[in-house]
């Protein structure tokens, strides 16, 4: 079976291709633009991504300009073309994600891992801690929060389709001891990640980062490394701050965050060890 694809992620496949055009013809973004009369920036922005819907008589002209005429591979870059021009369903949440295109990345990821000291990841949240946190940070009138807590539970879809995605979270202890202890949101959510650890048909690791663990190599911060099913999707590392998001993309960098997930794995302690310390926290509170 197909996954459900991302027009986010064929953007992106799409300006990779783009860009491959050209080098493997050997020409600069000036010799093109140039020879199409096109404005200075027009394929410097396809070719980065910067677009949000390609226009298939721009994809034409360059396939024509390079000379492809294998009618199998216009098809397929013109599908692609088309696949990123519709609107995925987190664009009815535009006054949650804003810009963001990170939820499009995320839903048709193959393998999601995410370190969070602070926060429970926004996958594994249930809808009263999802308002809680928004709550708390600095939100928001009632019908705001309510449209967060909406988004959060539809990004949450992804772990119930036909093919979900694998799921590796390294959660801090600390964000186990700030769940809020009022209304028995604590203890739900406790019993929530339990749940989904235990569940024999997820796909779903949690691992608990103990206090005990002094200093490690997730200080820096949370962070979220996604890889994808098709290896022409490479894999990127996003960051969050509170107004903005930053994706990395280059190798080097991709590879220092993998690096430092692959320590706190081994400094997390086991799913089965974390499953044991969510439950006796559970029980004293």
């Amino acid at each position: 079976m197909s996954r459900k694809y991302s027009p986010t992620v064929r953007r992106r496949r799409l300006s990779a291709v783009l860009r491959h055009l050209r080098h493997e013809h050997g020409k600069t973004l000036e010799e093109v633009t140039a020879a199409l009369e096109w404005s200075r920036g027009r394929l410097a922005h396809m070719e980065g991504n910067k677009w949000t819907r390609p226009d298939l008589g721009n994809i034409r002209q360059l396939l024509d300009y390079f000379g492809v005429k294998d009618d199998a591979t216009r098809e397929a870059t013109l599908e692609l073309a088309r696949q990123s021009r519709t609107k995925g369903w987190w664009a009815k949440f535009k006054d949650v994600f804003g810009g963001s295109s990170f939820v499009g990345f995320e839903s048709e990821a193959s393998v999601i891992s995410t370190y969070q000291p602070i926060v429970i990841p926004g996958l594994l949240q249930t809808e009263r801690y999802a308002a809680a946190s928004a709550r708390a940070a600095l939100a928001r009138p009632a019908d705001e929060v309510d449209r967060i807590v909406e988004a959060r539970m539809a990004r949450q879809e992804v772990l119930h389709g036909e093919h979900p995605p694998t799921i590796w979270a390294v959660i801090d202890e600390s964000a186990l001891h700030r769940l809020p202890a009022t209304e028995g949101i604590a203890q739900e959510q406790l019993r929530h990640l339990i749940t989904q650890a235990e569940d024999p048909d997820n796909a779903i690791t949690i691992q608990v980062l103990p206090f005990s663990a002094g200093l490690h190599p997730g200080l820096s911060g949370p962070f979220v490394l996604l890889d994808f099913p098709d290896e022409m999707d490479a894999p990127l590392v996003y960051l969050e701050t509170r107004t903005e998001g930053l994706f990395l993309e280059e190798e080097a960098e991709v590879a220092e965050y993998r690096h430092v997930f692959d320590h706190l794995q081994v400094t997390a302690r086991s799913q089965l060890e974390s499953i044991r310390m969510m439950k006796k926290m559970l029980a004293d509170l």
